[in-house]
């Protein structure tokens, strides 16, 4: 058996779900595989669907976290069949026991803000002293791993994963309803994260407003939720963009997946904010595997899915200059779609049957 502990899980959207669930849904294919997540809105008709074991942690967030753990060690008491034990945050093993955890495989994946503390600093310390449990620490990306070795992680427990996708070609999508959304727009432009600073969308509007003056029948659909929804609403507002851009919030996956596949192109410029970087980016790979370019920021690890110039472009979300000019050059001569071409072929390498074998060969080594 396999035990994930998991903060982050679907249907609530983000990429850190998208990412933990894949993980359970593929490992439960070589693997009996027992998930503790929250409570998320949908959570209960979403767990019926599943063909592993999900057991939803409910009660106040200081409360879910030692609750979550006494679970966890309760089961390790009992179950002697246990492989291994993954958590997609080193907070989601800081209060299960040195002993459980090292009484098996376990698994801590890392993802670039949650360990960007200053060395040193009592989150650094505490990262570090939970990251000791772990047998291997799996960083999702070349940029994760080397914040990680600079900020104190056993380089020798480090190993970059990055995360997988599933390649279906023949998914079950909605045209009409992105006809209806996009209707006759000129370019459909997508970003699907959560709304916060360091996702890069307010630079981005900025820029849009300058890249009306081309293309004024652009539509911007962005599907999120999160601290700065407010302010973007109000921005769009005064940028006099509400015709433009539409805000989702509570969308399912096909009608996400949809408005992805018939987008001209995806963007999300990233940039740090304070402690808070991207990782990764998940969201450019979900782009990718449906044929849509990306535009992404220079700062994080992006670059990892991101070939610049060749799968989309990399730019300085700090700028709104620079993601003007990415914007203007995506549409230079089509460059979306070769680049969406490309950015397909390339998404085939992170396709989960290739991923999953990476996490089965080092639960096998231990």
């Amino acid at each position: 058996m396999i035990v994930i502990t998991t903060r982050n899980f679907l249907p609530e959207i983000g990429g850190m779900q998208i990412l933990m669930s894949d993980l359970a849904k593929h490992l439960s294919k070589f693997y009996k595989v027992k998930v503790y997540a929250e409570v998320s809105k949908g959570s209960d008709k979403f767990d019926e669907d599943q063909n592993y074991e999900i057991i939803r942690i409910k009660g106040f967030k200081f409360i879910r976290k030692f609750r979550k753990a006494n679970q966890i060690q309760d089961l390790f008491l009992k179950k002697k069949d246990i492989t291994a034990l993954l958590s997609d945050h080193w907070k989601s093993i800081e209060k299960i026991s040195k002993n459980t955890c090292l009484s098996t495989c376990t698994m801590c994946l890392i993802h670039g803000k949650e360990i960007n503390h200053p060395t040193g600093s009592p989150l650094n310390i505490r990262m570090l002293n939970s990251l000791k449990k772990a047998k291997y620490v799996i960083a999702n990306s070349e940029f994760t791993k080397n914040l990680a070795i600079e900020k104190g992680v056993d380089e020798n427990k480090l190993f970059i994963i990055n995360p997988g996708t599933d390649i279906h070609e023949n998914d079950d999508l909605d045209e009409n309803y992105a006809k209806k959304i996009f209707n006759n727009a000129n370019p459909k432009i997508i970003s699907v994260c959560r709304l916060e600073k360091r996702k890069g969308l307010e630079n981005t509007l900025l820029a849009l407003k300058n890249f009306q003056s081309k293309y004024e029948n652009f539509k911007f659909a962005i599907i999120g939720d999160g601290e700065e929804k407010k302010s973007l609403k109000d921005q769009i507002k005064n940028l006099n963009l509400s015709e433009n851009i539409i805000l989702f919030q509570n969308i399912d996956t096909k009608l996400k997946n949809t408005l992805i596949k018939y987008a001209d192109f995806f963007i999300m410029p990233s940039i740090q904010v304070g402690k808070s970087v991207e990782g990764f980016g998940i969201s450019f790979l979900e782009a990718a595997k449906y044929g849509t370019a990306s535009i992404g920021g220079i700062q994080g690890g992006a670059s990892d899915i991101i070939k610049n110039k060749k799968t989309g472009l990399l730019c300085d979300g700090n700028s709104h200059e620079d993601i003007y000019k990415s914007l203007i050059l995506i549409m230079e001569n089509n460059n979306y779609k070769v680049f969406g071409d490309n950015a397909k072929t390339n998404a085939k390498l992170f396709a989960w049957e290739n991923q999953i074998k990476k996490y089965i060969d080092l639960i096998k080594k231990h």
